[in-house]
């Protein structure tokens, strides 16, 4: 979200050097912010230069005495309701004056505070300001920019989840009805297919979350020296129980310890989603070729299978969420169709490009470079 401004008009320069005190270091968090509130603070005495500046460059926050020389604190905030300048206001007060600060959050101040007050009085009433904003804000951006999208996001994700929720459904009332008999073995296929199922929900959730936060640049990121190397042993480390079952050989071609810059989980996503798809989409008895090399600034990937391969005009609808091959030799591979997506958006972070050759029935070859 970055900063917000807020603009102290005091007419006392202690009470405006004390608030620049008090919240100079002052951020404020909230669940799903990426990152913290900060603020960036500045101060006038009168009110006329409050109107000068609100008038052509307004802060988000106003902290506003009501006892002005000149114009008064209610006649800026009727000023900014009447002419609805974007400008939050807290109204600065003594307690004497408490019935006015009252007024006027009624006619239009978001809060008042009153003098003396503490710091973490202060602090309080900007932590609610500042989190209201953040809320309209991000009200705002949805309704404007995201109805389309959160409609087919929405539509996608309970499609996704109903079919696998129904399956499990059905197996858990066999089993509480022991329909099979008696004998717990007979129930251990169901429990695995369970198993299976809630695992693929738990990948479609986790995928989900990885796109959108890479697509909205929300995403943290932790740039380091990565061994690509190392790191394509370990992935491949993880896929080969499932290569193993499928008799599936893995070989990974890689003369040096190739170092990059770049996020550590980033470059284990690319090579766990690219050997995971080799080996599932390949045949019995196959094998997956993983091939690093460095040319000038670059690193280049290649992951090679030996399995079923796609059509031509299959090969541009790769990269595009939810997108899956659907074919009898297809019908029984789980996944959530936003690997690719995923991958790709991570390349295109590096400054690189992906490309895909395939042949029915003979294999697919993933080729990319990410600059170093």
């Amino acid at each position: 979200m970055g900063k917000l401004k807020i603009l102290v008009v005091d007419d006392e320069p202690g009470i405006c050097s004390g608030i620049k005190r008090i919240l100079s270091d002052f951020t404020v968090t909230y669940p799903f912010m990426e990152e913290n509130i900060e603020f960036e603070i500045d101060d006038v005495l009168t009110g006329e230069e409050a109107v000068d500046i609100i008038t052509t460059n307004p802060p988000e926050i106003l902290l506003l005495d009501n006892k002005l020389p000149g114009i008064s604190g209610v006649e800026i905030l009727e000023k900014i309701t009447k002419e609805h300048i974007n400008v939050l206001v807290i109204m600065i007060t003594s307690h004497a004056s408490i019935d006015i600060a009252v007024k006027a959050t009624a006619n239009g101040a978001f809060d008042f505070v009153p003098k003396p007050f503490t710091p973490q009085e202060l602090k309080s009433s900007v932590e609610n300001i500042a989190k209201h904003i953040y809320l309209k804000r991000m009200t705002k951006k949805m309704k404007v920019e995201g109805k389309q999208i959160r409609f087919q996001f929405l539509s996608v994700l309970s499609h996704e989840l109903k079919a696998p929720i129904n399956a499990i459904e059905g197996y858990l009332k066999i089993i509480k009805g022991k329909q099979v008999g008696d004998n717990i073995d007979s129930y251990i296929p169901m429990i695995d297919r369970s198993l299976a199922r809630i695992n693929g929900m738990r990948n479609l959730i986790m995928d989900l979350l990885d796109l959108t936060h890479i697509e909205a640049g929300k995403k943290k990121r932790e740039l380091k020296p990565v061994n690509i190397t190392k790191t394509a042993q370990i992935a491949i480390d993880t896929i080969e129980p499932l290569a193993i079952q499928m008799d599936i050989k893995i070989n990974l071609d890689a003369d040096n310890d190739f170092i990059i810059t770049a996020d550590p989980e980033e470059i284990e996503i690319i090579f766990n989603n690219l050997l995971s798809n080799a080996v599932k989409y390949n045949k019995k008895g196959g094998t997956v070729d993983c091939l690093i090399t460095e040319e000038n600034n670059s690193i280049k990937i290649s992951v090679s299978d030996t399995g079923i391969g796609m059509a031509q005009e299959d090969i541009p609808k790769l990269f595009k969420e939810f997108f899956r091959l659907k074919n009898e030799k297809t019908r029984s591979i789980t996944g959530t169709g936003l690997g690719l997506s995923i991958v790709k958006d991570i390349v295109q972070l590096y400054n690189g490009n992906i490309e895909v050759k395939s042949k029915i029935n003979q294999g697919s070859t993933f080729s990319l470079t990410l600059n170093k």
